[in-house]
């Protein structure tokens, strides 16, 4: 499942999202409606977490824009406004959910399964390249049929590169989507969880999957294009 959270506060923003990814979610971050906006034209998003109260245009506005551009994408609304009338506007203005702040991350996270479940699409398919499977629900992935044991950062990498199969994925991207920081002083940290990434699902005796692309970052792929 990828997310789109849409959070002007950065600390909040990064500690929703490392909560989300410990739970199987790929997430984006955006701090303002523009860029939330750019997201959402690029990337078929299977929620929206989406904060009321932004600089610029509010997400009020974001997702009404949303609805009139026919993207049916859930949002959940976050805001510190709890009248009513407000919460009426929210929902009437295509919000599917309202949560006020402040809130617990269980709420959230219960809230956010039921607008996947009530879209229907609560369980994705299982991801696969040859016999490398990773299944977004269970958090199982196998190779060959033997299951891999990954660590929380091993299996966020390792969704990324699958919903990724055959495209280069940047050492920034991954930077942004799990660690939520800027690539400077963490290469080398993504290095080594690629590395050992690595070692478990190309295992001696089994062709490799984990391609490194020198200079733009990493693909996952049968056959290694360069």
């Amino acid at each position: 499942m990828r997310i789109l959270l849409v959070e002007d506060d950065r600390k909040a923003a990064r500690l929703l999202a490392r909560g989300l990814q410990e739970e199987g979610f790929v997430v984006d971050v955006a701090h303002s409606a523009e860029e939330g906006e750019e997201e959402s034209y690029a990337v078929d998003y299977d929620l929206i977490v989406l904060d009321w109260m932004l600089p610029g245009k509010q997400g009020i506005d974001f997702c009404r824009d949303l609805r009139a551009r026919a993207i049916q994408t859930p949002v959940l609304m976050l805001t510190a406004r709890d009248a009513t009338a407000d919460r009426v506007a929210g929902l009437n203005t295509g919000a599917d959910d309202y949560l006020t702040k402040p809130f617990e991350f269980e709420e959230l996270l219960a809230r956010i399964r039921a607008l996947l479940r009530r879209s229907d699409i609560s369980r994705p398919l299982v991801l696969a390249l040859a016999d490398l499977t990773l299944d977004p629900v269970s958090h199982q992935a196998t190779r060959a049929g033997v299951p891999l044991v990954l660590t929380p950062k091993e299996y966020a990498i390792l969704l990324i590169l699958l919903r990724q199969a055959g495209e280069v994925v940047s050492r920034a991207r991954l930077a942004e989507q799990i660690w939520q920081a800027d690539l400077i002083g963490i290469d080398n940290l993504i290095d080594v969880h690629v590395r050992n990434l690595r070692g478990k699902v190309d295992a001696p005796g089994l062709p490799a999957l984990i391609h490194t692309v020198r200079g733009r970052g990493f693909r996952l792929a049968e056959n290694h294009g360069g």
